[in-house]
Protein backbone atom coordinates (compact mmCIF):
# COMPACT_ATOMS: atom_id res chain seq x y z
CA UNK A 1 0.00 0.00 0.00
CA UNK A 2 2.74 2.37 0.98
CA UNK A 3 4.27 1.72 -2.68
CA UNK A 4 1.18 2.31 -4.32
CA UNK A 5 0.92 5.46 -2.71
CA UNK A 6 4.52 6.17 -3.70
CA UNK A 7 2.94 5.44 -7.30
CA UNK A 8 0.22 7.26 -7.89
CA UNK A 9 2.04 10.63 -6.39
CA UNK A 10 4.87 9.89 -8.74
CA UNK A 11 2.29 9.52 -11.68
CA UNK A 12 0.37 12.50 -10.62
CA UNK A 13 3.50 14.56 -10.35
CA UNK A 14 4.56 13.17 -13.54
CA UNK A 15 1.49 14.21 -15.43
CA UNK A 16 1.85 17.66 -14.09
CA UNK A 17 5.37 17.95 -15.55
CA UNK A 18 4.07 16.57 -18.73
CA UNK A 19 1.12 19.33 -19.11
CA UNK A 20 3.99 22.20 -18.16
CA UNK A 21 6.46 20.73 -20.23
CA UNK A 22 3.83 21.52 -23.60
CA UNK A 23 3.88 25.38 -22.43
CA UNK A 24 5.54 27.64 -25.11
CA UNK A 25 5.98 31.40 -26.08
CA UNK A 26 2.53 32.80 -26.99
CA UNK A 27 0.48 29.49 -25.79
CA UNK A 28 -2.05 29.92 -23.26
CA UNK A 29 -0.17 29.21 -19.59
CA UNK A 30 0.27 25.34 -17.89
CA UNK A 31 -2.84 24.88 -15.65
CA UNK A 32 -2.50 25.71 -11.94
CA UNK A 33 -3.57 23.81 -9.09
CA UNK A 34 -6.80 23.99 -9.04
CA UNK A 35 -7.63 22.92 -13.04
CA UNK A 36 -5.08 20.12 -12.01
CA UNK A 37 -7.21 19.22 -9.47
CA UNK A 38 -10.55 19.22 -11.10
CA UNK A 39 -9.20 16.94 -13.87
CA UNK A 40 -7.29 14.89 -10.87
CA UNK A 41 -11.18 14.17 -9.62
CA UNK A 42 -12.47 13.31 -13.45
CA UNK A 43 -9.10 10.80 -13.68
CA UNK A 44 -10.30 9.11 -10.45
CA UNK A 45 -14.19 8.77 -11.60
CA UNK A 46 -12.75 6.93 -14.71
CA UNK A 47 -9.95 4.61 -13.66
CA UNK A 48 -10.44 3.10 -10.71
CA UNK A 49 -6.79 1.97 -10.08
CA UNK A 50 -6.28 5.39 -9.18
CA UNK A 51 -10.05 5.81 -7.33
CA UNK A 52 -8.28 2.85 -5.09
CA UNK A 53 -5.65 5.55 -4.06
CA UNK A 54 -5.63 8.41 -1.50
CA UNK A 55 -6.94 11.36 -2.96
CA UNK A 56 -5.18 13.08 -0.18
CA UNK A 57 -1.64 11.34 -1.21
CA UNK A 58 -2.32 12.65 -4.70
CA UNK A 59 -3.80 15.65 -4.13
CA UNK A 60 -0.77 16.89 -2.22
CA UNK A 61 1.44 15.84 -5.25
CA UNK A 62 0.28 18.56 -7.07
CA UNK A 63 0.15 20.82 -4.65
CA UNK A 64 4.13 20.14 -4.13
CA UNK A 65 4.55 20.55 -7.69
CA UNK A 66 2.14 23.76 -7.58
CA UNK A 67 5.21 24.74 -5.11
CA UNK A 68 8.10 23.62 -6.92
CA UNK A 69 6.70 25.66 -9.93
CA UNK A 70 6.80 28.76 -7.83
CA UNK A 71 9.83 28.16 -6.66
CA UNK A 72 11.42 28.16 -10.23
CA UNK A 73 9.75 31.29 -11.16
CA UNK A 74 10.92 32.83 -8.30
CA UNK A 75 14.54 31.65 -8.93
CA UNK A 76 15.45 30.19 -5.47
CA UNK A 77 15.13 26.13 -7.22
CA UNK A 78 15.59 24.47 -10.43
CA UNK A 79 12.69 23.80 -12.65
CA UNK A 80 10.31 20.47 -11.63
CA UNK A 81 11.86 17.46 -13.56
CA UNK A 82 10.64 13.66 -13.72
CA UNK A 83 10.60 11.08 -11.37
CA UNK A 84 11.33 7.70 -11.62
CA UNK A 85 10.34 4.61 -10.05
CA UNK A 86 12.85 2.86 -7.88
CA UNK A 87 14.63 6.05 -7.36
CA UNK A 88 11.93 8.75 -6.19
CA UNK A 89 9.42 6.64 -4.03
CA UNK A 90 7.91 9.02 -1.67
CA UNK A 91 4.43 10.83 -0.49
CA UNK A 92 3.31 13.54 1.82
CA UNK A 93 0.61 13.68 4.03
CA UNK A 94 -0.29 17.60 5.03
CA UNK A 95 -3.45 18.25 7.75
CA UNK A 96 -4.73 18.44 11.15
CA UNK A 97 -3.26 15.88 13.64
CA UNK A 98 -6.16 13.80 14.68
CA UNK A 99 -8.50 14.28 11.56
CA UNK A 100 -6.20 13.24 8.48
CA UNK A 101 -3.25 11.64 10.14
CA UNK A 102 -1.90 10.55 13.61
CA UNK A 103 0.90 9.37 15.19
CA UNK A 104 1.25 7.82 19.19
CA UNK A 105 4.13 6.12 21.26
CA UNK A 106 4.20 2.12 21.53
CA UNK A 107 6.74 1.44 23.67
CA UNK A 108 10.25 3.26 24.14
CA UNK A 109 11.54 2.73 20.89
CA UNK A 110 8.82 1.92 18.89
CA UNK A 111 5.81 4.39 17.65
CA UNK A 112 2.81 4.20 15.27
CA UNK A 113 1.54 6.83 12.65
CA UNK A 114 -1.58 6.75 10.76
CA UNK A 115 -1.65 6.74 6.81
CA UNK A 116 -4.69 6.99 4.96
CA UNK A 117 -5.81 3.98 3.15
CA UNK A 118 -3.06 1.99 4.96
CA UNK A 119 -4.23 2.52 8.72
CA UNK A 120 -1.02 2.53 11.62
CA UNK A 121 2.14 1.87 10.54
CA UNK A 122 5.08 1.49 12.61
CA UNK A 123 8.07 2.80 12.77
CA UNK A 124 11.39 3.16 15.08
CA UNK A 125 10.45 6.17 17.42
CA UNK A 126 14.33 8.24 17.13
CA UNK A 127 13.09 10.98 18.54
CA UNK A 128 10.39 12.96 20.23
CA UNK A 129 7.43 14.28 17.97
CA UNK A 130 6.56 18.06 18.75
CA UNK A 131 3.34 19.68 19.14
CA UNK A 132 2.23 21.28 16.07
CA UNK A 133 3.75 19.62 13.58
CA UNK A 134 0.82 19.04 10.05
CA UNK A 135 2.71 17.63 7.87
CA UNK A 136 5.04 14.10 7.51
CA UNK A 137 6.78 12.74 4.49
CA UNK A 138 7.44 8.85 3.69
CA UNK A 139 9.46 7.77 2.01
CA UNK A 140 12.11 4.64 0.50
CA UNK A 141 15.62 4.84 -0.43
CA UNK A 142 16.88 2.95 -3.23
CA UNK A 143 18.42 0.34 -0.75
CA UNK A 144 14.82 -0.92 0.11
CA UNK A 145 14.29 1.30 3.51
CA UNK A 146 11.12 3.09 4.88
CA UNK A 147 12.09 6.36 6.76
CA UNK A 148 9.41 9.13 8.12
CA UNK A 149 9.99 12.73 8.84
CA UNK A 150 7.57 15.19 10.45
CA UNK A 151 7.61 18.73 9.12
CA UNK A 152 8.99 20.83 12.12
CA UNK A 153 11.40 23.69 11.72
CA UNK A 154 14.04 23.17 14.86
CA UNK A 155 15.48 26.39 17.38
CA UNK A 156 18.81 27.24 15.96
CA UNK A 157 21.74 26.73 17.86
CA UNK A 158 22.98 29.37 19.95
CA UNK A 159 26.26 31.18 19.55
CA UNK A 160 28.94 30.78 22.99
CA UNK A 161 29.19 34.61 23.03
CA UNK A 162 32.90 34.96 22.88
CA UNK A 163 33.46 36.34 19.54
CA UNK A 164 35.47 33.85 18.48
CA UNK A 165 35.76 33.25 14.40
CA UNK A 166 36.72 30.41 12.62
CA UNK A 167 37.82 29.95 9.03
CA UNK A 168 36.62 26.82 6.74
CA UNK A 169 38.23 25.44 3.50
CA UNK A 170 36.67 22.58 2.01
CA UNK A 171 38.66 20.45 -0.15
CA UNK A 172 38.90 16.97 -1.65
CA UNK A 173 41.84 15.27 0.53
CA UNK A 174 40.59 16.96 3.29
CA UNK A 175 37.01 17.41 3.55
CA UNK A 176 37.09 20.63 5.95
CA UNK A 177 40.37 22.36 7.43
CA UNK A 178 39.36 25.05 10.02
CA UNK A 179 41.83 28.13 11.17
CA UNK A 180 42.68 26.71 14.28
CA UNK A 181 44.54 23.98 12.81
CA UNK A 182 41.68 21.46 12.95
CA UNK A 183 41.99 19.20 10.00
CA UNK A 184 38.09 17.08 9.50
CA UNK A 185 37.45 14.33 6.66
CA UNK A 186 34.42 12.75 5.89
CA UNK A 187 34.15 9.22 7.09
CA UNK A 188 33.43 6.98 3.73
CA UNK A 189 34.18 3.09 2.94
CA UNK A 190 36.11 1.11 4.67
CA UNK A 191 38.70 -0.99 2.18
CA UNK A 192 36.47 -3.73 2.61
CA UNK A 193 33.90 -2.48 1.37
CA UNK A 194 35.24 -0.62 -1.32
CA UNK A 195 36.16 -3.93 -2.83
CA UNK A 196 32.74 -5.51 -2.20
CA UNK A 197 32.16 -2.68 -3.96
CA UNK A 198 33.88 -3.11 -7.30
CA UNK A 199 32.87 -6.64 -7.33
CA UNK A 200 28.95 -5.75 -6.93
CA UNK A 201 29.71 -3.49 -10.10
CA UNK A 202 31.65 -5.76 -12.23
CA UNK A 203 28.76 -8.57 -11.15
CA UNK A 204 26.07 -5.74 -12.57
CA UNK A 205 27.59 -5.12 -15.74
CA UNK A 206 27.54 -9.14 -16.65
CA UNK A 207 23.62 -9.01 -15.62
CA UNK A 208 21.02 -9.85 -17.80
CA UNK A 209 18.83 -6.75 -18.02
CA UNK A 210 15.70 -7.38 -16.32
CA UNK A 211 16.75 -10.12 -14.72
CA UNK A 212 16.50 -11.54 -11.24
CA UNK A 213 20.04 -11.62 -10.39
CA UNK A 214 20.71 -7.74 -11.74
CA UNK A 215 17.96 -6.92 -9.52
CA UNK A 216 19.82 -8.53 -6.52
CA UNK A 217 22.83 -7.07 -7.59
CA UNK A 218 21.71 -4.01 -7.61
CA UNK A 219 20.14 -4.00 -4.45
CA UNK A 220 23.35 -4.71 -2.74
CA UNK A 221 25.35 -2.01 -4.67
CA UNK A 222 22.38 0.03 -2.94
CA UNK A 223 22.90 -0.81 0.36
CA UNK A 224 26.74 -0.30 0.43
CA UNK A 225 25.86 3.21 -0.96
CA UNK A 226 23.46 4.38 1.62
CA UNK A 227 25.76 3.07 4.23
CA UNK A 228 28.10 5.44 2.53
CA UNK A 229 25.79 8.10 2.76
CA UNK A 230 24.47 7.96 6.31
CA UNK A 231 28.01 8.38 7.34
CA UNK A 232 28.40 11.31 5.41
CA UNK A 233 25.00 12.86 6.30
CA UNK A 234 26.19 11.89 10.07
CA UNK A 235 29.60 13.52 10.07
CA UNK A 236 28.02 17.14 8.52
CA UNK A 237 24.83 16.79 11.29
CA UNK A 238 28.08 16.50 14.31
CA UNK A 239 30.44 18.84 12.17
CA UNK A 240 27.95 21.74 11.46
CA UNK A 241 26.66 21.07 15.16
CA UNK A 242 29.89 21.49 17.00
CA UNK A 243 30.97 24.71 14.77
CA UNK A 244 27.98 26.48 15.64
CA UNK A 245 28.26 25.95 19.37
CA UNK A 246 32.13 26.80 19.35
CA UNK A 247 32.27 30.31 17.15
CA UNK A 248 29.92 32.92 16.89
CA UNK A 249 30.87 33.91 13.28
CA UNK A 250 31.83 31.10 10.37
CA UNK A 251 33.41 32.18 7.19
CA UNK A 252 33.64 29.65 4.10
CA UNK A 253 34.68 30.31 0.98
CA UNK A 254 31.73 31.39 -1.53
CA UNK A 255 32.18 27.83 -4.01
CA UNK A 256 29.61 27.30 -7.13
CA UNK A 257 29.63 24.10 -6.46
CA UNK A 258 26.93 23.19 -9.51
CA UNK A 259 29.89 24.74 -11.61
CA UNK A 260 32.62 22.89 -10.33
CA UNK A 261 31.05 19.51 -10.84
CA UNK A 262 30.28 19.72 -14.60
CA UNK A 263 31.37 17.51 -17.01
CA UNK A 264 34.00 17.71 -19.25
CA UNK A 265 33.23 15.67 -21.86
CA UNK A 266 32.70 18.62 -24.58
CA UNK A 267 31.06 17.91 -27.66
CA UNK A 268 31.03 15.79 -30.74
CA UNK A 269 32.90 18.88 -32.55
CA UNK A 270 35.12 20.05 -29.73
CA UNK A 271 35.43 17.01 -27.33
CA UNK A 272 36.81 17.34 -23.80
CA UNK A 273 40.03 16.48 -23.04
CA UNK A 274 40.79 14.17 -18.96
CA UNK A 275 37.29 13.43 -18.89
CA UNK A 276 37.58 10.43 -16.86
CA UNK A 277 39.97 12.45 -14.48
CA UNK A 278 37.54 15.32 -14.37
CA UNK A 279 34.60 12.78 -13.80
CA UNK A 280 36.31 11.21 -10.71
CA UNK A 281 37.06 14.66 -9.42
CA UNK A 282 33.41 15.90 -9.22
CA UNK A 283 32.95 12.26 -7.32
CA UNK A 284 35.22 13.25 -4.76
CA UNK A 285 33.86 16.86 -4.20
CA UNK A 286 30.28 14.99 -3.86
CA UNK A 287 31.70 12.68 -1.61
CA UNK A 288 33.20 15.53 0.93
CA UNK A 289 29.80 17.32 0.82
CA UNK A 290 30.80 20.53 0.30
CA UNK A 291 27.06 22.14 -0.02
CA UNK A 292 25.20 20.33 2.40
CA UNK A 293 28.09 20.83 5.07
CA UNK A 294 27.06 25.09 4.17
CA UNK A 295 23.70 24.26 4.14
CA UNK A 296 23.28 23.04 7.92
CA UNK A 297 25.71 25.82 9.16
CA UNK A 298 23.04 28.19 7.84
CA UNK A 299 20.53 26.92 9.17
CA UNK A 300 21.62 25.92 12.38
CA UNK A 301 23.80 29.40 13.25
CA UNK A 302 21.60 31.72 10.51
CA UNK A 303 22.49 35.31 10.48
CA UNK A 304 26.63 33.95 11.67
CA UNK A 305 27.64 32.21 8.80
CA UNK A 306 29.94 34.82 5.94
CA UNK A 307 30.82 33.76 2.67
CA UNK A 308 34.16 34.68 1.53
CA UNK A 309 35.39 35.17 -1.79
CA UNK A 310 37.71 32.09 -3.01
CA UNK A 311 40.00 33.89 -5.11
CA UNK A 312 43.60 32.94 -4.19
CA UNK A 313 43.22 32.15 -0.73
CA UNK A 314 45.16 29.10 -1.12
CA UNK A 315 47.91 31.13 -2.63
CA UNK A 316 48.12 33.81 -0.07
CA UNK A 317 50.33 33.65 3.04
CA UNK A 318 48.25 34.26 6.01
CA UNK A 319 51.15 35.83 8.00
CA UNK A 320 52.86 38.12 5.39
CA UNK A 321 50.04 38.32 2.64
CA UNK A 322 52.23 37.48 -0.43
CA UNK A 323 50.14 36.08 -3.21
CA UNK A 324 51.98 33.77 -5.37
CA UNK A 325 50.90 30.07 -7.26
CA UNK A 326 54.34 29.05 -6.11
CA UNK A 327 53.90 29.68 -2.45
CA UNK A 328 51.39 26.19 -2.61
CA UNK A 329 54.16 23.36 -3.31
CA UNK A 330 51.99 20.59 -3.18
CA UNK A 331 48.51 19.90 -1.84
CA UNK A 332 49.42 19.87 1.76
CA UNK A 333 52.71 21.94 1.70
CA UNK A 334 52.55 25.48 2.04
CA UNK A 335 55.70 27.83 1.86
CA UNK A 336 55.44 31.76 1.73
CA UNK A 337 58.98 32.49 -1.23
CA UNK A 338 58.78 35.87 0.31
CA UNK A 339 58.69 35.23 4.29
CA UNK A 340 59.27 31.44 4.45
CA UNK A 341 56.06 31.23 6.54
CA UNK A 342 55.31 27.06 6.33
CA UNK A 343 52.10 25.61 7.00
CA UNK A 344 49.44 23.21 5.86
CA UNK A 345 48.06 24.52 2.47
CA UNK A 346 44.48 23.80 4.07
CA UNK A 347 45.01 25.20 7.60
CA UNK A 348 46.76 28.50 5.82
CA UNK A 349 43.65 29.01 3.47
CA UNK A 350 40.97 28.67 6.32
CA UNK A 351 42.88 31.24 7.78
CA UNK A 352 42.68 33.20 5.26
CA UNK A 353 39.19 32.71 4.69
CA UNK A 354 38.78 33.69 8.65
CA UNK A 355 40.70 36.88 7.72
CA UNK A 356 38.17 37.71 5.31
CA UNK A 357 41.17 37.69 3.02
CA UNK A 358 41.22 37.37 -0.71
CA UNK A 359 42.83 38.74 -3.67
CA UNK A 360 41.56 40.51 -7.09
CA UNK A 361 44.54 39.28 -9.69
CA UNK A 362 47.40 36.46 -9.94
CA UNK A 363 49.70 38.02 -12.10
CA UNK A 364 52.46 40.63 -10.58
CA UNK A 365 52.20 43.86 -9.19
CA UNK A 366 51.85 47.00 -11.20
CA UNK A 367 54.73 48.92 -11.73
CA UNK A 368 55.56 51.34 -8.67
CA UNK A 369 53.87 48.83 -6.38
CA UNK A 370 56.18 46.67 -4.37
CA UNK A 371 55.95 42.85 -4.62
CA UNK A 372 54.64 41.75 -1.32
CA UNK A 373 51.48 44.01 -1.18
CA UNK A 374 48.99 43.28 1.14
CA UNK A 375 45.16 41.76 -0.61
CA UNK A 376 42.53 43.95 -0.82
CA UNK A 377 39.50 43.21 1.79
CA UNK A 378 36.48 41.99 0.29
CA UNK A 379 32.75 42.60 0.93
CA UNK A 380 31.40 40.13 3.47
CA UNK A 381 27.78 38.98 2.77
CA UNK A 382 25.93 36.96 5.25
Amino acid sequence: MLLGHCAHARFVWNLACEQHQHWRPGRSSAPGYVEQSRQLTEARKAFGWLAAGSQTVQQQALRDFAQATANFFAGTHRRPTWRKAGRHEGFRIVGKRGKQWDVRRVSRKTGEMWVPKVGWVRFRWSRQVPDGVKSFRVARDRAGRWHVAFAVVPQPVPAPGTGAVVGVDRGVATSAALSSGERLSVPGLRETEARRLLRLQRRLSRASRGSKRRADVKAAIARIRARETDRRKDWVEKTSTELARRFDVIRVEDLRIRHMVRSAHGTMQVPGTNVRAKAGLNRSIYAAGWGRLVTRLEQKAPGRVEKINPAYTSQTCNACGHCDAKNRQSQAVFVCRACGHAAHADVNAARNIAAGRAVTAREGPPPGEPVNREPQPVLLST
